[in-house]
């Protein structure tokens, strides 16, 4: 590759690359193909780049596959909210004293979001009835 080449596709963190696949894949009408998945993002990935991405996402359980001819699709295990939950039950896990987080969390709710969560939380408790 030229120096040309490299000065026109910066080098990006994986996290921000697996972040563009990610929404790529949230927009797509279905599965897509590591080559579907190049095509999309402008050929700025190699092929093998792009496997890569995707096999290392599907190893972190974000990605289901399932076989397309001599390849595999790949689609999100859920949605945008679905994963912002995710990274929002992650951050809860990790940290030893859950009662202190949560109580923090709620405090610096909104009175509208405050408001939300005694909805949602409610409703789940009318379904265990």
């Amino acid at each position: 590759m030229t120096a040309d080449a490299h000065e026109r596709v910066p080098k990006r963190a994986n996290g921000e690359r697996e972040a563009e696949v990610l929404d790529l894949l949230l927009r797509a009408d279905g599965a897509l193909t590591p080559g579907e998945v190049a095509e999309r993002l402008g050929g700025e990935l190699t092929y093998s780049s792009v496997v890569t991405i995707l096999t290392r996402m599907h190893a972190k359980q974000l990605l289901d596959r399932t076989r397309r001819g001599r390849a595999y699709a790949y689609a999100p295990v859920t949605d945008d909210p679905g994963f912002a939950a995710r990274r929002m039950r992650t951050v809860l896990e990790e940290r030893p004293d859950r009662e202190a987080v949560l109580a923090r969390f709620a405090d610096s709710l909104s009175a509208r979001d405050a408001d939300l969560l005694r909805q949602l939380l409610g409703a789940d408790q009318d379904e265990d009835r």
